[in-house]
């Protein structure tokens, strides 16, 4: 299993944005047929939206790659 944290900006991030961002697929065409060929983990529940808003801590599990959100502190106001 590859474990691999992936920081984001901003808050959220889409599952399909997430996959592209780790490597785990090239378009968003592949993350359609992934999802429909193989299962997919989110926080140990399956998923099958590629929509599907994650945040800092949450974790994905998809073939050999586990991948967990890891959200960019909030910018500092003057």
């Amino acid at each position: 299993m590859v474990a691999s944290e992936i920081a984001i900006h901003g808050e959220t991030i889409r599952l399909g944005q997430l996959l592209k961002l780790a490597g785990v697929v090239d378009s968003g065409s592949d993350v359609k047929a992934l999802l429909a060929a193989e299962p997919v983990w989110v926080n140990g529940e399956r998923e099958t939206r590629r929509g599907r808003q994650l945040r800092g801590g949450d974790t994905v599990r998809v073939g050999e790659h586990a991948l967990r959100v890891l959200a960019a502190p909030a910018p500092r106001q003057p």
